[in-house]
């Protein structure tokens, strides 16, 4: 049976790690005022990626944490994802030139279908789609935004652009600790080809359990649906250990 990647968040607001609640910049808690450090203590811990997200960038369409970010690449080895406010051709081979394994279109997958096409055939293997989710129709411009399209259906609609990986976030879950969105999220990841990255909600062990129980199933009939999951103010707040959770979702546990 194959595992499931732990991604750590490591959310950025002014240069500070922070979480959020459902994605309110107005709700914002923060963990730390070095971002290098705490990327440093997930790589410590064992994890083998990071998960990045300008918020600031996200809401200005352009990065704005561009020295934390700098920070974090020149501090660990492990590869890092990062969304955020990447829009154009140029911020992508500008972010991917600079050492980040991978970066997350959200916005641009709504609003410029072919710069996520030309993106993922310039980089294979290197862009991801981030699909956030409002009661199951896609959220814009940092979550401000809110859309008519279904978040499954934007899914479909790139399933033959190569994309790495879909990062498929529910809003209303996301820093509530309550758990994932399981249905929504095996449903859209049962439907594609493409992997599917599960985010928002996770609050204890257990969610991780479930997940990792539904994605490959008893015998593994799941394999591959689901590539990994983020978490973020449960490892934060120690409600998840990370040695235990790596251990959990690699099989170990």
């Amino acid at each position: 049976m194959t595992g499931l990647t732990l991604y750590p968040a490591i959310d950025l607001k002014d240069g500070q790690c922070v979480r959020l609640r459902r994605g309110e910049m107005d709700q914002a808690t923060v963990y730390s005022h070095d971002p290098g450090a705490q990327a440093k203590a997930w790589q410590d811990a064992g994890c083998q990626w990071l998960h990045v997200v300008d918020l600031n960038g996200a809401f200005a369409g352009r990065a704005v944490n561009r020295d934390a970010v700098a920070q974090i690449l020149k501090t660990v080895t492990i590869p890092v994802q990062l969304g955020g406010g990447i829009r154009d051709m140029a911020g992508i081979e500008a972010w991917l030139g600079a050492g980040v394994r991978r970066v997350i279109l959200g916005s641009a997958a709504v609003k410029n279908p072919p710069l996520v096409r030309q993106a993922c055939r310039a980089f294979p293997g290197r862009v991801a789609l981030g699909i956030d989710a409002r009661e199951g129709f896609v959220a814009t411009e940092g979550w401000a935004e809110n859309s008519e399209i279904r978040a499954l259906d934007l899914a479909l609609r790139y399933e033959d652009a190569g994309a790495a990986a879909i990062i498929y976030t529910d809003i209303s879950r996301d820093g509530m600790l309550g758990g994932l969105n399981l249905e929504q999220t095996m449903d859209l990841a049962f439907q594609l080809s493409t992997p599917v990255i599960a985010s928002g909600g996770v609050g204890c062990l257990e969610d991780l359990a479930a997940l990792k129980r539904l994605a490959c199933g008893e015998n593994g009939d799941g394999e591959g649906a689901i590539e990994g999951v983020i978490v973020g103010r449960a490892l934060y707040d120690g409600r998840v250990d990370p040695a235990a959770a790596l251990a959990l979702l690699s099989g170990r546990g």
